[in-house]
């Protein structure tokens, strides 16, 4: 990393930082980027040289956490699963969600609440189809193989279950994660046995 990279990436972390804070006294709507730099000790000319708009931070802010997300969860987001020996096992055995990806996941988004139920409001500006991809995709499709769905329609039956999940965790944010991860999870599972079992 050359000295302007090095540079660039640390006013980007304060910036992400400085939204975070101003987060939790404030609604985004009402976030100023002269607020913002003056949380984050940059002149405006430096957050314009980096962003177009508030919402553009925004969107980057909810891409790093989210990347450092993966970091810590141990995941290689590109890595498929052992299709293999899932079409080894019987169709009941199989399930879309895993305890181990949507607990990490929901705590996660608990966490970071205050970034994400505005982002999450945002859907589609911010690719969050391509993060729930990146998570779920490298043992959703060898599953949509086994149940036999045609590889053409299997990117449409990821993005009914995905879109599913995000209504689910959208709402959960909406009411500042009131329920426990626990419920919430549940709730996702019991939705997704249903069709599952309707699928089957």
């Amino acid at each position: 990393m050359n000295r302007f990279e090095s540079k660039y990436f640390a006013t980007a972390e304060k910036m992400d930082e400085a939204l975070v804070k101003l987060l939790e006294k404030k609604p985004f709507e009402y976030i100023t980027v002269k607020e913002l730099c003056t949380e984050a000790g940059v002149n405006r000319s430096t957050f314009y040289l980096h962003y177009e708009n508030t919402r553009d931070l925004l969107s980057e802010t909810a891409a790093r956490l989210t990347e450092k997300f993966f970091g810590v969860f141990g995941t290689d987001p590109n890595q498929k699963g052992d299709s293999g020996m899932i079409r080894k096992m019987d169709p009941k055995e199989l399930i879309f969600i895993k305890p181990e990806y949507i607990i990490p996941y929901l705590n996660f988004m608990k966490d970071n609440r205050k970034v994400f139920a505005v982002a999450m409001k945002n859907y589609d500006n911010f690719e969050f189809g391509n993060i729930y991809g990146r998570l779920f995709k490298y043992f959703f499709d060898p599953v949509l193989e086994k149940f036999d769905f045609p590889e053409s329609e299997r990117k449409y039956v990821m993005t009914f279950y995905l879109s599913g999940i995000n209504a689910v965790v959208t709402a959960w944010l909406e009411n500042d994660c009131a329920e426990s991860v626990e419920e919430i999870s549940g709730i996702i599972f019991r939705c997704i046995m249903d069709k599952r079992e309707n699928a089957v």
